[in-house]
C-alpha cells in the first residue's frame, strides 16, 4: 500500500516558484527523510501533503485519496518544531484534543490517551500541565495528540530542532521505537544529515530553490530481512557502523551535487 503518492508537484508563491517537479512515493510503514538547503521547499512540500498548501500543478494523494479528503478522515498526524501544546489543557486533554474534534465519545477519548501516553512513556504525567515538562517530554506528548485517530502518516518538520543533542538523540530512538509500533509512515524534516541518516529507510535530497529531488539515498534504519545485527530502534549501534558514515558521505555529496544544478 502507498502512504503517500505525489506526481508532478509544483508550488509557487507569486513569482516565486517554490517547487518544481516532485515525484515521490511512501509505502505504508516507511520512514523517509526530506534534506536540502534553507529555502528549498521541504517546508514546503510537508504542508502540501498536509492540505495546508496547495499545490500550483501535479496531483497529491495521501492512502489513496485527495489530501483534502484525508486530511479530514484524519489519515495523518502532524508534529512541528514546537510542540503548539494548550497550556490550558492537561497533558492527556492535550492528546485527545483531535479525537474531540470529531467528536469521539469522552470515554473512548479518555481511553485512547491513556494508550498513547504509555506509549511514549509519559502514563505518569497525564495531570500534569505542559509547562512542569521538559522539552523533549512536550515534544512526545506533541506525537502522542499526532498519533491520536491512528493516522496511517505522520508529516514532522523538524520536530527536535530546538532540543539540545542529548535529548535530540534519545528522542530519536523513541520516535523509531514509537513509528515501529504504531506502524504509521513518517515523513520528516530535518537540516541535520546524521539525523536524516539514522532515522530513515530513504533520504531524499533537495536541490536550492526551486526544489526538485535531486538523489534519494538510502538510510541506514535497518530493513526486515537485512542481515544485520542491529535492532531497527538500535539507533547507538547504527550511529557506530561505518554504513552510517558512509550514507552520511553519500548525502553530503548529493547535497554539493544539488548546489550545483
Amino acid at each position: 500500500m502507498t502512504a503517500v503518492s505525489l506526481s508532478g508537484v509544483d508550488k509557487s508563491f507569486g513569482e516565486v516558484r517554490a517547487l518544481d517537479g516532485i515525484e515521490l512515493t511512501l509505502g505504508d510503514g516507511e520512514f523517509v527523510s526530506l534534506i536540502g538547503p534553507s529555502g528549498c521547499g521541504k517546508s514546503t512540500l510537508l504542508r502540501v501533503v498536509a492540505d495546508l498548501e496547495q499545490p500550483t500543478a501535479g496531483t497529491v494523494e495521501v492512502a489513496g485519496k485527495s489530501a483534502h479528503r484525508a486530511r479530514l478522515d484524519q489519515e495523518y498526524g502532524i508534529a512541528f518544531q514546537q510542540s503548539g501544546l494548550l497550556e490550558w489543557r492537561t497533558v492527556a486533554e492535550n492528546v485527545e484534543l483531535p479525537l474531540q474534534v470529531h467528536g469521539m465519545a469522552r470515554a473512548e477519548r479518555r481511553a485512547r490517551a491513556a494508550e498513547l501516553l504509555e506509549l511514549v512513556g509519559l502514563a505518569d504525567f497525564a495531570g500534569s500541565r505542559p509547562s512542569q515538562l521538559s522539552g523533549g517530554m512536550q515534544q512526545r506528548v506533541a506525537i502522542a495528540r499526532a498519533l491520536a485517530p491512528s493516522p496511517r502518516l505522520l508529516l514532522m518538520d523538524e520536530p527536535f530542532g530546538a532540543l539540545d543533542e542529548m535529548t535530540r538523540e534519545r528522542m530519536q530512538a523513541e520516535l523509531l521505537r514509537i513509528a515501529g509500533e504504531s506502524g504509521a509512515a513518517v515523513l520528516f524534516v530535518t537540516h541535520s544529515i546524521p539525523e536524516a541518516v539514522v532515522l530513515s529507510d530513504r533520504v531524499v535530497v533537495m536541490s536550492p530553490r526551486p526544489g526538485r529531488i535531486t538523489e534519494i539515498v538510502d538510510g541506514r534504519r535497518p530493513r526486515p530481512g537485512e542481515a544485520t545485527d542491529l535492532a531497527p530502534d538500535d539507533v547507538e549501534d547504527v550511529r557506530e557502523s561505518g554504513a552510517f558514515f558512509s550514507a552520511i558521505t553519500a548525502v553530503r555529496e548529493a547535497l554539493r551535487k544539488g548546489d550545483a544544478v
